[in-house]
């Protein structure tokens, strides 16, 4: 009677002998979880190759010894299995540390000079880890990234908008090693920072080392096969020497964007480079958006020549070659929930987001900032390649900005349960520019776990003012925060103070004054929400965020402004001299 040992020794040998985890359940009416239970726990890949002909041979030779009137190719194949046996018990003596003769007992140490060299070669992916990885690679997409990789060799620019944390860069990075390994092609990743093209790399490594047990070194990473996977963020001055496969990474949120796509088209030029343009929406008047609709192909061309897109998601969702050469397609976050995303809780979302950031962050509906206060051009002029400019802040150090001040500002949410810090490094002249170090998003965690963490920020930085919205629910964090930072400031939210941050945060930003990471497009989406409001009684101009009256989303920028509360009032003016500050 068959068992469940037999099956599980069965499945091992079908995985040694190249069969997938699906193809072994199809084969044997194993369930897949039980199968990779099985790899998992009896480390298959681990497995030595002896060891694996090893087990082979004795299944084969069991089946052959069980029966009861052999053949003359029996009894011929028992005995090239019993040499075989042989051969691996030798080829074990060896491996523990053995010699040649141990291979070859006719041999006794004829080769006596050095011998040859086994340094592993470096950033090696032998066929069948390249196999491992294809194998967990196609285990863990889902269906609009199968897509994608249908897509990748018919059309040669795959143009995709797409709503934040569905996996875009990870699923990219990985497409990439695997073309890379297989082809021998470059692959080019472009980031608006250097610290998000590294996001691109670390997804790279981590894949070699989580599938194949492979450790990929260097940047670029050079594979054997000549490949160089290259990470680039947009202010790299040698852009234009690489060649190969690209992917652009959020180039919505990318400065000078057009200046950027000819650099980065022209590394693609070559008919056998495809391109691959992926982003989250910013605004209808970022430099990328006539690229998105269009518009741009347009440009110079007779009318005749012309064409009208239709770049709404009833024509996208599904993807559409259009007219202009470009694969679109637009992948909301209900598109990929019902397309095999399990990876959200949309109801919880709708709480922690205003329905305006929900269409943005997620629906990917682009952002008219006509009736913000704070415009996406100011905005992002802004933003800065942190790991380039910021040589001053060692992030990972006991003390990342040694002794110079910093400012804190902290922001509960009144929709949910969590709430929002900045860390600022004000500007050590009058009228220069402030930086933003940290953003931290605390969720679930209560009074108490909040104002330990502030103290922590306290104990590594030198802390000179800390604001704190204590309006209702931050209360309880303010009086906290006062028993080891008697100085806090705690802001009783009223129209007037309201006024008094926003138009301060308003003078810093517009006058570019303001500095933080390329990467951080959440701070954009936070300043976007702040707008223009009239009161209740309709009397008096207030700011708040999102489609409510309660002023409660948007919670990083409020954080922003608690902390450049402390900055001096029209510190620009001075800086120009209009105003002389004593």
């Amino acid at each position: 009677m068959k068992t469940a040992q037999d099956d599980r020794t069965e499945a091992r040998l079908l995985y040694w002998q190249g069969y997938r985890i699906p193809e072994i359940t199809k084969a044997l009416g194993v369930l897949g979880p039980t199968l990779h239970s099985w790899k998992r726990r009896d480390d298959w890949d681990s497995a030595p190759v002896v060891q694996r002909v090893e087990q082979s041979i004795d299944a084969r030779l069991c089946q052959l010894l069980k029966k009861n009137e052999k053949t003359d190719q029996d009894l011929k194949e028992v005995e090239a299995l019993t040499k075989a046996l042989e051969r691996t018990a030798r080829i074990r003596r060896y491996d523990d540390g053995g010699n040649e003769a141990d291979l070859n007992p006719n041999v006794k140490n004829r080769n006596r000079g050095p011998r040859k060299s086994n340094k592993k070669v470096k950033n090696e992916i032998p066929p069948e880890a390249l196999d491992r990885i294809k194998e967990g690679f196609m285990d863990e997409i889902f269906g609009y990234q199968k897509e994608w990789l249908h897509k990748k060799t018919l059309h040669r620019i795959r143009n995709i908008l797409k709503s934040r944390q569905i996996g875009a860069t990870y699923y990219f990075s990985n497409e990439a090693l695997v073309d890379a390994a297989t082809t021998g092609d470059n692959q080019i990743f472009i980031s608006a920072s250097k610290a998000q093209a590294h996001v691109f790399r670390n997804y790279v490594v981590q894949a070699a080392k989580k599938w194949a047990d492979v450790e990929l070194t260097g940047d670029p990473i050079v594979l054997p096969n000549g490949a160089e996977l290259i990470f680039l963020s947009t202010n790299s001055n040698t852009a234009q020497s690489y060649h190969g496969h690209l992917y652009v990474d959020e180039y919505f949120w990318i400065q000078r964007f057009q200046n950027l796509r000819k650099v980065a088209s022209g590394m693609a030029a070559h008919k056998k480079w495809r391109q691959t343009y992926f982003s989250t929406p910013s605004s209808v008047n970022h430099e990328a958006y006539p690229f998105w609709t269009g518009s741009l192909f347009n440009r110079g061309r007779k009318k005749d020549d012309q064409i009208q897109l239709d770049v709404s998601h009833k024509k996208l969702a599904s993807g559409r070659m259009c007219e202009d050469g470009q694969w679109r397609q637009i992948v909301t976050l209900l598109d990929a929930e019902a397309k095999g995303c399990d990876l959200f809780d949309i109801e919880q979302l709708k709480l922690e987001y205003s329905p305006e950031e929900m269409a943005n962050l997620f629906m990917c509906e682009f952002v008219d900032d006509t009736f913000s206060v704070f415009s996406f051009a100011e905005l992002t002029a802004c933003m800065v390649d942190s790991w380039v400019v910021w040589d001053d802040y060692k992030p990972l150090a006991p003390r990342p900005l040694g002794s110079r001040e910093v400012w804190i500002g902290y922001d509960p949410s009144r929709t949910s349960d969590n709430a929002s810090c900045v860390v600022v490094a004000p500007s050590p002249v009058p009228g220069g520019k402030h930086r933003i170090l940290e953003k931290l998003n605390w969720v679930g965690m209560d009074f108490v776990d909040q104002a330990a963490r502030m103290k922590t920020l306290t104990e590594i930085y030198n802390v000179t003012h800390i604001g704190i919205d204590k309006t209702s629910i931050g209360s309880g964090v303010y009086d906290m925060v006062k028993r080891f930072f008697p100085r806090a400031v705690g802001y009783d939210y009223n129209p007037s103070i309201k006024s008094q941050m926003v138009l301060k945060a308003k003078d810093i930003i517009s006058h570019g004054r303001l500095e933080f990471d390329n990467g951080w497009t959440d701070m954009v989406h936070a300043m976007l929400m702040i707008k223009r409001a009239m009161t209740a009684g309709g009397g008096q101009m207030t700011y708040q965020a999102g489609r409510t009256n309660d002023g409660g989303h948007a919670d990083l920028a409020w954080a922003l402004m608690h902390a450049l509360d402390n900055a001096p009032l029209h510190e620009s003016m001075a800086n120009t001299g209009i105003l002389e500050i004593f």
